[in-house]
């Protein structure tokens, strides 16, 4: 596909934008590329569409965003710290895969720096801060009847991280959003896949009365119990998935309208 000027003076309309063929991302029309090239990477591998495993090459998606391979490389490096993509010495970046073990790692992980965050942010809570959190969960619930899979993980990281932004621990802060962001596509995929909707929502709204209501106790062991609950529902899901793509033969890419389905 011939490459295409990444640069124009003003930012391209987000719906007139076709895909390419191949992995399908939206040519990339505007200015700040090593940005955008960031959020259309991170996108594809959030949603599946750059499986476990799968290699990332340099100048097939530089040739599919329309961009030079300089914007490619730094938005890879930036999902490295990320903790979705590996370098390789022989298969250059991959998307990185995490074991069962090291998902539950992750999860208790979370749930220990989570709940201490919250116990601390609960003196310093406002009703503007239980008002916000509301809000956040009223759209999330929305985006996910709508099926919204993109907004999930967005959501979801704004809620929490309402709830914590009290405790003014930014170097703390900072670690839990990197947890996030690693835990952030295989939520996804569970909750579109298992349709964990209701318990997702359930769950949050208890949090949010319980910290409404000052109760400390009851909002840490709830904080607790909803991440390592999570955490149990997702490892016994990636088990039967991966066991799944074993007997067919082949790594199973989850597709768009996969996810959508949820």
């Amino acid at each position: 596909m011939p490459r295409q000027k990444a640069i124009s003076s003003s930012p391209a309309p987000t719906n007139t934008a076709t895909p390419s063929s191949g992995s399908g991302l939206v040519p990339i029309q505007r200015q700040t590329l090593t940005g955008l090239t960031l959020d259309a990477l991170r996108e594809r591998i959030l949603r599946g569409q750059f499986p476990e495993g799968e290699p990332l090459r340099q100048d097939a998606i530089a040739d599919e965003l329309g961009v030079s391979r300089i914007p490619v490389r730094e938005a890879l490096r930036q999902l490295e710290a990320e903790g979705l993509v590996n370098f390789s010495p022989h298969r250059g970046a991959v998307v990185s895969t995490l074991s069962l073990e090291e998902i539950v790692e992750l999860f208790e992980l979370r749930a220990n720096i989570e709940s201490d965050l919250l116990r601390r942010t609960i003196p310093y809570m406002s009703v503007e801060n239980d008002k916000r959190a509301r809000e956040i969960l009223d759209a999330y619930e929305i985006a996910l009847e709508a099926g919204e899979v993109a907004a999930w993980g967005v959501l979801n990281w704004q809620f929490h991280s309402t709830l914590y932004a009290p405790s003014k621990r930014a170097f703390t802060m900072t670690m839990v959003k990197k947890l996030h962001q690693h835990s952030d596509r295989y939520l996804r995929m569970q909750l579109a896949l298992t349709h964990g909707e209701t318990r997702a929502k359930d769950e949050h709204r208890a949090i949010a009365a319980a910290v409404a209501a000052r109760d400390a106790k009851l909002a840490t062991r709830l904080m607790r119990e909803h991440i390592l609950g999570a955490g149990k529902s997702l490892v016994a899901f990636l088990d039967g998935h991966r066991r799944d793509q074993l007997q067919q033969g082949s790594a199973h890419s989850l597709a768009p309208s996969d996810l959508a389905a949820g």
